[in-house]
């Protein structure tokens, strides 16, 4: 059995050393402000300065990366001998892994003797970050690339994604709410309860009044519908607290304990503002 590599891209909101640990390679996508002429590789930035930035009144922006990027990223784990399973970002949100999937074909011509295995993970941020983590246990019990790259196929809709935003203004932006809505939840503080659905479009699942209500919203989904297994990831955007009150919820009503609190990264936090925040487990049913 030929040795392998896991590759995923930066808007799994995975930090770069987490990622070294675990043995996985990425493929970097980046972000601008408009105005500037300056790209930032979504690793790049401080975070909290990020979303000052934000918060200032900046706006971020993303393009779509070009299937060169992973071509630079696959060659040299080609070169070394080693197959490539990539487990990408979500088409129901991206053009990223439909890149990729341009740079695999490209790749296989020139390296014949070589395995390079895609998977659309159907997820966002820490949700295909979770994803992964589970991949690399699976490489790490003795899995095959090929047995990788099927349980990654057959656990994706179980992985589940619950989202709250602070601010609907970032929404509306990306057409997810209109105008009216974006006005009229400012004023009232209503805060939408979103997630991600089985073709990995992110949907608004309800509303609720204030932040404390969304997030006990989010635990509630929690409890509703995972499968007992208690690992679980949190992303946020500039608002530790708010992930750490959600964790607690989780293990005081629950006895879950949440393994990693991460960053939404700007690639993500560019369309979800600051003050997201999002929960990540394996459930049955998104």
């Amino acid at each position: 059995m030929s040795e392998y590599v896991i590759f995923t891209d930066s808007a799994c909101d995975i930090l770069p050393d987490t990622l070294k640990e675990w043995g996985v390679r990425f493929a970097e996508l980046t972000v601008q402000f408009k105005g500037s002429e300056q790209t930032y590789q979504n690793y790049e930035l401080d975070y909290h300065q990020f979303y000052e930035r934000m918060r200032s009144g900046e706006v971020a922006v993303t393009s779509a990366v070009n299937s060169d990027s992973f071509v630079h990223a696959f060659e040299p784990a080609l070169k070394e001998g080693l197959d490539i399973f990539y487990l990408g970002f979500s088409t129901g949100l991206s053009a990223t892994y439909q890149a990729a999937c341009i740079a695999a074909d490209e790749l296989r011509s020139s390296y014949p003797d070589r395995k390079i295995l895609t998977v659309d993970s159907l997820s966002a941020s820490a949700g295909y970050g979770l994803l992964l983590y589970f991949c690399v246990q699976k490489k790490q019990a003795g899995y095959s690339i090929e047995e990788v790259a099927k349980y990654a196929e057959d656990t994706r809709l179980k992985l589940c994604h619950w989202f709250t935003v602070d601010d609907l203004v970032y929404l509306k932006r990306g057409g997810r709410v209109s105008a009216a809505t974006a006005l009229l939840g400012g004023m009232l503080g209503i805060k939408p309860v979103l997630h991600v659905d089985d073709e990995g479009h992110l949907i608004n699942m309800s509303k609720a009044r204030g932040r404390k209500n969304s997030i006990r919203a989010m635990a509630d989904a929690y409890g509703k519908t995972n499968l007992g297994d208690k690992t679980i990831f949190i992303s946020h955007g500039d608002c530790r607290e708010d992930a750490e009150y959600l964790a607690e919820i989780l293990k005081e009503e629950y006895n879950a304990s949440v393994k990693l609190i991460t960053y939404v990264g700007p690639v993500i936090g560019a369309h979800s503002g600051p003050g997201t925040l999002a929960l990540f487990f394996l459930g049955s049913e998104r």
